[in-house]
């Protein structure tokens, strides 16, 4: 995990650690929001396909981490709630499984619910972001199928495409072709034009052709910003240009229909409102997302006391982070047939947090695989797992598993 001290949750405020006692999670988690005096509320629904980073970057944006990651598919299975609370705004976001299909979700024996549930956190959302990993280069130039569906069930929820994991695109110029490809053009009601300073740039070895202008002055000092937002902005010198306002979509109606039929030969969405382009792993550029919920959210109460991070409790918490370990080490199917369950989740006489879990297998071949040569597999889950847990708690953690064959 990453220390806590490395992704700030907003200047100078760290986030809240999550509370170790279920109660006591639960009586934060219902307890009444401390309204600030002139609230500010936005509930942001995370969509993309699996293993984008959706996990990743909500970590990053809360500043602690609280949902489990895998390289896996599917380690996000619970409908969770992560929080930011910052000054008197309060981001609510919404992480939604990967969107997949039927078909897919009966190989991974999914529950019915993870296949609706994404349209479910759509229809509570203020604000979509949609994450594309752009180091997949067989996704990245078009936007799923089930997430066009999506963006078309509810196209008066703005929308932004976020780029994820462009650290690790070897040539930055694709970006703008994929950029391009996602919103067929068109960010905010303009057409993306490309400068012919750009087109020189791709052949020497420019770090980034994307020299946007600014969004907003809250991002005015941070590389990789948004593209730009401001009319009045000066524009030369830029890679990219909004020129000439196309059909009235600028107005913010969204589009005004979009059937199925549409659907087939549409590779992207152009009604986003913004692109923003970062690593989500490294936090480098999420402040500037951030920056930007933030300054999206409109006049409403909180939905959380500013105490929360997460509506998981802390035994979700502790089991989606073992959970996630099993997954990161093991062959493919057996994670999947695991069963925990907690033997002992008790404060010890230091105040360290005392927690045992059973890992039940189907088989012995299993147990054998999940305890590993000498203990090591296990051990190292163990450990990882324990680092974990104190950074989302704040406190020390002795964490024992045991490994039994059902």
């Amino acid at each position: 995990g990453i220390p806590a001290a490395a992704s700030p949750a907003a200047p100078g405020q760290h986030p809240p650690p999550v509370a170790t006692d279920r109660e006591q999670q639960k009586r934060l988690v219902e307890n009444r929001p401390d309204q600030p005096q002139e609230p500010r509320v936005l509930r942001v629904a995370i969509i993309g396909a699996p293993n984008a980073g959706k996990s990743t970057l909500c970590n990053q944006l809360l500043g602690r981490k609280v949902f489990p990651v895998s390289r896996k598919v599917h380690t996000t299975r619970c409908k969770a709630r992560g929080v930011i609370t910052h000054e008197d705004t309060q981001l609510i976001i919404l992480d939604t499984p990967g969107l997949t299909n039927p078909l897919k979700a009966k190989r991974h024996n999914l529950d019915e619910a993870m296949l609706t549930d994404p349209w479910d956190s759509m229809k509570h959302a203020d604000l979509v972001l949609v994450l594309v990993d752009v180091s997949d280069h067989w996704t990245r130039n078009s936007l799923s199928k089930e997430v066009l569906k999506c963006l078309s069930q509810f196209p008066h929820i703005p929308s932004v495409l976020v780029l994820n994991k462009v650290d690790i695109l070897k040539k930055k110029f694709l970006l703008l072709e994929i950029a391009t490809d996602l919103t067929e053009g068109i960010v905010n009601g303009k057409k993306l034009e490309v400068k012919s300073a750009l087109k020189q740039d791709s052949r020497s070895s420019a770090k980034s052709p994307l020299h946007v202008p600014q969004a907003s002055p809250a991002a005015s000092k941070v590389p990789g910003s948004p593209f730009g937002q401001e009319k009045n902005q000066a524009q030369e010198g830029s890679g990219l240009d909004k020129s000439s306002d196309v059909g009235g979509a600028g107005t913010g109606e969204g589009p005004k229909h979009h059937g199925p039929k549409d659907l087939k030969d549409t590779r992207g969405w152009p009604h986003f409102q913004e692109i923003f382009m970062l690593a989500a792993l490294h936090g480098e550029e999420v402040d500037t997302l951030k920056r930007y919920l933030l300054m999206q959210a409109k006049p409403g109460p909180w939905e959380f006391h500013s105490d929360v991070l997460t509506s998981q409790s802390p035994q979700e918490i502790c089991d989606n982070i073992i959970r996630e370990k099993v997954l990161e080490y093991l062959p493919l199917e057996v994670p999947y047939g695991v069963t925990q369950v907690t033997d002992v989740w008790e404060e010890g006489e230091c105040g360290e947090l005392l927690i045992v879990q059973s890992l039940l297998v189907p088989r012995e071949s299993h147990k054998r695989m999940l305890i590993g040569r000498g203990g090591k597999v296990i051990s190292r889950i163990a450990q990882e797992a324990g680092q974990d847990l104190m950074n989302a708690f704040l406190c020390d953690v002795r964490l024992k598993l045991k490994v039994e064959v059902k």
